[in-house]
């Protein structure tokens, strides 16, 4: 599926994903038309975040836990320096860095688990095709703006995305999220 100017995504590797779901319960169509708003809506709100709402950036990211391996989630790494949680990725963003325009060139989005249950069964009725996660790579250009002289620089980042499993609990609206960041890798590109 194409979305323009943006990314690409393909059915084929939705069925992939699917194989330890019935396809009576979730379709690869369904897993991709899902996805790809996931990743659209993501796209459209995390990088104007990133320009002009720097505060309200950790309300992206899942709760910070320990995963069954005693790793802590959420994963941050930016330009390889491992970041100790969303908390502390919002600071670095508002205090150590400049302002700056992010131009996203393209992304593509493929389901990675399509039955994940990090903390119990899922958010959403299984048959809804929406407890998944999710992988999401960027491409595109950021410039700094206290730095005039220097051109845009390139950056690709990929996100695992999860349903926000404490959405139940909240009322839809406006600043709850529907997927959180889970994973997140930032890197300039020469």
């Amino acid at each position: 599926m194409a979305v323009p100017g943006r990314g690409t995504w393909s059915a084929a590797t939705a069925s992939a994903a699917t194989a330890a779901v019935p396809a009576s319960i979730v379709s690869a169509e369904t897993l991709t038309k899902i996805s790809t708003k996931a990743a659209q809506d993501f796209v459209d709100k995390y990088y104007p975040t990133l320009q002009t709402s720097r505060a309200t950036l950790s309300s992206f990211y899942m709760p910070s836990t320990k995963a069954a391996d005693g790793k802590t989630l959420p994963v941050l790494v930016f330009n390889g320096k491992t970041i100790p949680d969303p908390p502390a990725l919002q600071t670095m963003f508002e205090k150590d860095m400049p302002t700056a325009t992010y131009e996203v060139q393209s992304f593509d989005c493929h389901p990675l688990n399509p039955n994940y249950n990090a903390a119990g069964p899922g958010p959403h009725p299984p048959e809804s095709g929406r407890n998944m996660s999710i992988l999401i790579s960027v491409s595109g250009y950021v410039k700094f703006a206290d730095v005039n002289e220097d051109p845009l620089r390139g950056f690709h980042e990929s996100f695992v995305l999860v349903p926000n499993t404490a959405i139940a609990a909240l009322k839809a609206g406006e600043g709850v999220r529907s997927w959180l960041i889970q994973s997140q890798t930032f890197r300039f590109v020469v």
